[in-house]
C-alpha cells in the first residue's frame, strides 16, 4: 500500500550535517553513499502516521519510567554542603516549572587560559563565591570605650577572594546605611550613630553575616574537570552577576533555574534547558527515553513565549475545552465558572470526546466519511424549483 504521507527526501539541515561529517571524517564516495542510505532508512522509521496521538505516546513514554525513579539527592564527594536534587523530585520540578528549584546550581565555564589549571579555576571560584565579613575576618571585636565595632581582616583571605578593605568598606556603606564605616589597611571600623549596648551587639552579628564580596546567592563553589577543561559548579544561581566576571565564558555558562534562564537568555534557551535537564535526570537513572517526547513537552511549555508548567495554572488553564480543564483538577470550580458565563465546548479534542462517549479526533477517528450520492445534484435542482414556485 502506497503511503503518500511518508517523506522520502531528507531535510536540508540533515543533508548539511551529512556533508560536515563526511568532510571531517574524510569518508570515501562509497562510505558516504552507505551513510546516506542508512540515514534515509532511519528517517523513514522515525516518521509517524498522520493523526498519531503523539501526546499520549509522549506522556506514557515519560510517565512509565518515572514510576521506577528513585527519590534521591545527589551529593558531591567530600562536600557535604553541596547536593543537587535528582530523580523524580527533579523531574517534577522541571515539568511543573517551579519558580525556584530546591537546589539552584550553575555550571560556570571559563575563558582560556583560566580553564587550564585547577589553581586558576580555584582563583576564579573564590572570586565568584559570596563571602561575608565574618569569613574574611580573623576577629570581630566590640570597643565599648569608643562605642564601635572593629573587624580585623585576614590578608590571605582578602588575596584569595580578590578584594580590598576599601571595597569591603564601600559595600558595607551601601548595605548598612544607618552606621558610619571607616577602614584602615588591616581593619574595618563600624560606628553606630546612637549609643545603645543591645543594638551594638546586634549590629556586630549583622555585620558578621553581611556579604561583602562575590556573586550574590552563590554560597558554595567547586572547580571540576569537565569536557577536557576546568569548570566551576556552584551552589546557588545568579547568571546576570556571573556574566559580569571577565574570566567567565558567558556563551557556555548555564543554570538549572529555568525561569532565570528564560529571563536572562530568552525562551529558546529555557526550552533547551528543559530538554537538557530532563534528559540528564533520565540518563542518570539509566532510563533511556526518546528525546522527541521531551522535545514535545518542552515545546508545549514554551510555545507562548512564556514559561508555563504542566499544572492547572499553566498549560491546562490554556485549554479552550471546559470538560478538558475539569478533567484535570478542581472540576466543580471549572464547571460552575463555565456555567455562569455560558461557555461553549465544541468537543474538538481527545479528553472531552471520551467523556461524552464519542469517537476521538485521533488516528482512525480523525478523517470524516463523505459519501457522494448518485442523482444528488438533480434532486437538489428539483427541490430548488419547487421552493421557488411556492414563493
Amino acid at each position: 500500500m502506497k503511503t503518500n504521507w511518508l517523506k522520502e527526501k531528507l531535510p536540508a539541515k540533515v543533508k548539511s550535517e551529512i556533508q560536515k561529517v563526511a568532510k571531517n571524517e574524510k569518508l570515501s564516495k562509497k562510505e558516504k553513499t552507505k551513510l546516506i542510505k542508512q540515514i534515509k532508512e532511519d528517517y523513514k522509521k522515525m516518521q509517524i502516521t498522520p493523526g498519531e496521538a503523539i501526546g499520549i505516546v509522549a506522556a506514557q513514554s515519560i510517565g512509565e519510567p518515572g514510576t521506577q525513579m528513585t527519590m534521591r539527592t545527589f551529593h558531591f564527594v567530600g562536600v557535604a554542603e553541596m547536593s543537587v536534587t535528582a530523580g523524580l523530585p527533579r523531574i517534577i520540578e522541571i515539568l511543573d516549572a517551579r519558580k525556584k528549584p530546591k537546589t539552584p546550581t550553575m555550571w560556570v565555564y571559563l575563558n582560556s587560559p583560566h580553564n587550564k589549571s585547577i589553581d586558576s579555576a580555584q582563583k576564579i571560584a573564590n572570586k565568584i563565591k559570596e563571602v561575608t565579613l565574618g569569613e574574611l575576618s580573623k576577629e570581630i571585636t566590640i570597643d565599648l570605650s569608643g562605642f564601635k565595632i572593629q573587624a580585623w581582616l585576614d590578608s590571605d583571605s582578602l588575596k584569595a577572594h580578590s578584594v580590598s578593605t576599601k571595597d569591603i568598606a564601600k559595600i558595607l556603606r551601601k548595605r548598612m546605611r544607618s552606621v558610619d564605616v571607616d577602614n584602615t589597611p588591616t581593619k574595618i571600623i563600624i560606628s553606630p550613630k546612637t549609643e545603645d549596648i543591645k543594638k551594638l551587639y546586634k549590629l556586630k552579628e549583622k555585620a558578621r553575616d553581611t556579604p561583602v564580596a562575590g556573586v550574590k546567592g552563590v554560597t558554595n563553589v567547586l572547580p571540576l574537570w569537565r569536557d577536557n577543561e576546568y569548570a566551576i559548579q556552584t551552589f546557588g544561581s545568579n547568571l546576570k552577576s556571573v556574566f559580569k566576571v571577565d574570566e567567565v565564558d558567558e556563551t557556555r555558562t548555564i543554570s538549572n533555574d529555568i525561569h532565570e534562564v528564560a529571563k536572562i537568555l530568552g525562551i529558546e534557551a529555557a526550552r533547551q534547558t528543559i530538554i537538557n535537564e530532563t534528559m540528564k535526570v533520565l540518563d542518570e537513572q539509566g532510563m533511556p527515553v526518546d528525546e522527541r517526547h521531551i522535545l514535545l513537552v518542552a515545546d508545549i511549555m514554551c510555545n507562548t513565549g512564556k514559561l508555563q508548567g504542566i499544572t492547572r495554572h499553566g498549560i491546562t488553564s490554556r485549554k479552550t475545552s471546559v470538560l478538558a480543564r475539569a478533567s484535570f483538577e478542581i472540576p466543580l470550580r471549572h464547571l460552575i465558572s463555565a456555567s455562569i458565563i455560558g461557555e461553549t465546548d465544541k468537543l474538538t479534542s481527545v479528553v472531552e470526546n471520551i467523556m461524552v462517549n464519542q469517537p476521538i479526533p485521533v488516528g482512525t477517528g480523525l478523517p470524516d466519511l463523505v459519501v457522494k450520492m448518485k442523482g444528488e445534484a438533480k434532486a437538489r435542482k428539483k427541490l430548488n424549483k419547487k421552493t421557488k414556485k411556492k414563493k
